[in-house]
């Protein structure tokens, strides 16, 4: 076995030194609406304060956000429907880039104190009936959730994102773009074979080092 795992990393070796480090060819990921609002829950919802919930309803070529904030007495649930124009995930960017291409809409709110409650929803109408514009960008980006670009929402994951099981997977895989579809999201990118040729060699001296502990024991117990 360890003669064949041998073989198979030289044979890996070879292709890797052929590709400079990424397979040419672009392959597709399936990511599920599951595991991609797993993802939103624990590296962004739980790491931003004010939001209380964020998940994604994926459709062909579209997204639909839910998002929960509760801040300064106010507490709002909302939803807005988004085109994902880009996405690139690697070592060095995280970035998702969004086109709001419907207006928040507000689900439920409580708001505390009259005042208040009448000053938030006569901004919104003032933003969305005077203005012709959303809130959205706005309120994310003093937030500094988003940043705001000729009218486009860019998410940078990378301030969430910064721990060392998460950097080790974006080492060997580099998402170059996806698509929206029903229930799933359509990923494509490259598989770095450095990586994963490091990760074999890791698995093949696990295996020797198992084979001889198990000598070892062998031995004492004869």
């Amino acid at each position: 076995m360890q003669t064949l795992i041998t073989h198979f990393s030289q044979y890996i070796r070879q292709i890797y030194e052929k590709t400079s480090g990424f397979i040419e060819e672009e392959r597709e990921f399936t990511v599920t609406e599951a595991f991609l609002n797993s993802t939103l829950q624990r590296y962004v919802t739980d790491n931003v304060g004010l939001l209380k919930d964020l998940h994604a309803d994926l459709h062909d070529d579209w997204m639909r956000l839910y998002a929960t904030i509760q801040i300064q007495g106010i507490y709002a649930e909302v939803y807005v429907d988004l085109k994902l124009l880009q996405m690139q995930l690697n070592k060095q960017s995280q970035l998702l880039v969004f086109e709001q291409i419907s207006q928040t809409q507000i689900v439920e709110s409580k708001i505390q104190g009259a005042i208040k409650n009448w000053a938030v929803h006569a901004a919104l109408f003032f933003y969305q009936k005077i203005l012709k514009q959303d809130p959205l960008g706005k309120i994310l980006s003093h937030f500094n959730i988003v940043t705001v670009k000729d009218d486009l929402l860019f998410l940078d994951l990378s301030r969430w994102l910064g721990t060392e099981s998460i950097v080790a997977m974006l080492s060997k895989v580099q998402v170059n773009q996806a698509e929206v579809q029903e229930n799933k999201l359509i990923v494509f990118g490259n598989l770095n074979l450095e990586a994963v040729l490091m990760r074999s060699m890791v698995s093949e001296e696990d295996i020797k080092e198992e084979t001889i502990d198990v000598t070892l024991e062998s031995k004492k117990t004869s």
